[in-house]
């Protein structure tokens, strides 16, 4: 119904002369009056004005409209080897993250692949998101700063894993705290 309603449609239904009196039961119905009032709510959500948050980034045209569109070297890590490897971290995530609570064991080792893997999955979901929204051909300087970015944060929440799981109670015995807490 939505799609449907325009102001235009709107605006020439609100231009029609008044009905005659032996209509008037039919347009007193709450039916036909909520259809009216969801009608001007969608249309109103509709017909605001569209609003460009972000510029469009810089467009050119490399050739002509009939040259052949390039082709990308093959690569094994990219591709289903990557997404095969991401779901392969995802799915390790989900009994790693419910064996220390359900074992009722806080072992350091199984606590260090926990952490390993929840960096590696941040990280490469990351990498992804940056991948898909910034192409190299379009901001290239800007990607590249992005990932130098993302890699140095990674360095840097590997650390401060490192630093927690070495110096203090680890990442399972704090959370199993806050949970009973």
């Amino acid at each position: 119904m939505a799609s449907i309603a325009r102001s235009a449609l709107l605006r020439q239904a609100a231009s029609v002369p008044k009905l005659p009196a032996a209509t008037h039961a039919i347009a007193r119905s709450s039916a036909l009056r909520q259809s009216i009032a969801n009608t001007v709510r969608a249309s109103a959500f509709h017909t605001t004005s569209r609003r460009n948050l972000l510029p469009p980034l810089p467009q050119h045209v490399d050739g002509t409209v009939n040259d052949a569109a390039p082709i990308p070297e093959t690569s094994p890590a990219h591709g289903s080897y990557h997404w095969t490897f991401d779901r392969l971290v995802s799915a390790g995530l989900v009994p790693l993250t419910l064996a220390p609570f359900a074992a009722g064991s806080l072992n350091p080792t199984m606590d260090a692949v926990l952490c390993g893997l929840i960096l590696i999955h941040s990280h490469t979901g990351f990498q992804n998101i940056i991948i898909d929204y910034l192409p190299t051909r379009r901001v290239p300087r800007t990607r590249k700063a992005v990932m130098w970015g993302l890699n140095v944060a990674t360095v840097i929440v590997g650390l401060a894993l490192y630093e927690f799981e070495t110096t203090d109670v680890g990442v399972t015995e704090a959370i199993k705290r806050v949970w009973t807490a």
